[in-house]
């Protein structure tokens, strides 16, 4: 048998009394039962119980049923309580008008029994089951945003692993796969300042894309040490056998996307170790594109790589102070760079400086 502490709550709201009094001893068996004369009644009661359901008159005087459902469903308090209208007319327009107020049925008067008895139950169910049906989406999409932090923190993970591997295995590029990030990472902020690429750039996933960075000469892991870290000026063909890691990365990148079928997550990777050493003019490898045929990504890796190469010092060379350096980014644009990325690195100069100052080798 149900206890006091199991039992829903029902307010009942009626200004006749005997309905008043028939509908609390049907329902006082299997409900706790608040009885109310008037819908003031009704608000006094809703102060300190808030009901399970609410059995609601429509004709009262003072403030009727369908006053009264307004107010309820109008305070955040009360709102989502069910309210089954009580009516003793049987009018199909006066009903969707409750209906269209957020009533949940309605019930006839004089009560019969066992069916107000039924529409009470199978209304709480109703409830129940929503109630049920909430708690599992909620834990569903909970475990699905722990589940998506897991996999963005392991392809987070993997990136940056086989970003350091790359990195180690080239003994004189220390800083550089930083630096080159925070490079990129400034040049698109200035330009989505000024407009530029903006459309385009707002439909990246930014995370994503500054990730993807990292991995622009992950092609090099293929290369020889003996060339790779050469401490001298690399011969023709030495230099050839270099020019294959832009090959060897993007292959790797679309068996990668192949097997995984994850596209979003390397697009940026793809478009920016496939590119990275094209020119605007055409004259650049693998493939020779120009101009804004040239992914984005990749005209953005290349003003990044070239100038994180020149002001760093290597084995065959010494580094190029940053006034140098800035003069011949200015002079390729139109050749080597997309112009309107040379004016934005001219106008963020200051900041590569600062980046290439505080990241040594």
């Amino acid at each position: 048998m149900n206890t006091d502490n199991t039992r829903k709550t029902i307010i009942l709201v009626d200004d006749n009394l005997a309905n008043l009094t028939q509908g609390k001893n049907l329902l006082r068996t299997f409900y706790k039962v608040y009885p109310a004369p008037s819908a003031a009644k009704l608000f006094e009661t809703l102060e300190h119980v808030i009901p399970d359901l609410i059995l609601l008159d429509i004709e009262m005087p003072g403030m009727n049923g369908y006053e009264a459902i307004k107010r309820i469903k109008a305070d955040g308090r009360y709102a989502k309580i069910p309210v089954i209208f009580l009516t003793s007319k049987n009018e199909n327009e006066s009903e969707l008008e409750g209906f269209n107020l957020g009533a949940a049925d309605y019930i006839s008067k004089p009560f019969f029994g066992p069916l107000l008895l039924k529409r009470i139950a199978n209304q709480l169910l109703i409830v129940k089951t929503q109630e049920t049906l909430k708690d599992y989406v909620d834990n569903l999409e909970e475990k699905v945003r722990e589940k998506t932090i897991k996999v963005i923190q392991l392809q987070n993970t993997v990136l940056n692993t086989v970003a350091d591997l790359v990195e180690c295995r080239d003994k004189f590029t220390g800083g550089h796969v930083m630096r080159t990030k925070l490079y990129v990472k400034v040049l698109i902020e200035e330009l989505i300042r000024n407009g530029i690429y903006k459309d385009e750039i707002l439909t990246w996933n930014m995370d994503f894309f500054l990730l993807s960075v990292q991995l622009h000469d992950v092609g090099k892991i293929a290369i020889s040490d003996n060339i790779l870290n050469k401490q001298a000026i690399l011969t023709r063909d030495e230099y050839e056998i270099i020019k294959t890691h832009v090959v060897v990365g993007t292959d790797a990148i679309e068996k990668i996307i192949d097997n995984s079928h994850e596209d979003a997550f390397l697009r940026h990777t793809l478009a920016i170790a496939g590119t990275h050493h094209e020119k605007w003019d055409g004259t650049g490898y693998p493939v020779g594109i120009k101009g804004l045929d040239i992914p984005l990504e990749g005209r953005l890796m290349a003003i990044a790589d070239v100038y994180d190469a020149l002001i760093s010092e290597r084995p065959y060379k010494k580094p190029l102070p940053h006034d140098e350096v800035k003069k011949i980014i200015k002079a390729g644009a139109g050749t080597h760079f997309d112009p309107a990325l040379v004016n934005a690195f001219l106008s963020v100069e200051g900041e590569f400086a600062r980046i290439a100052q505080e990241i040594k080798e």
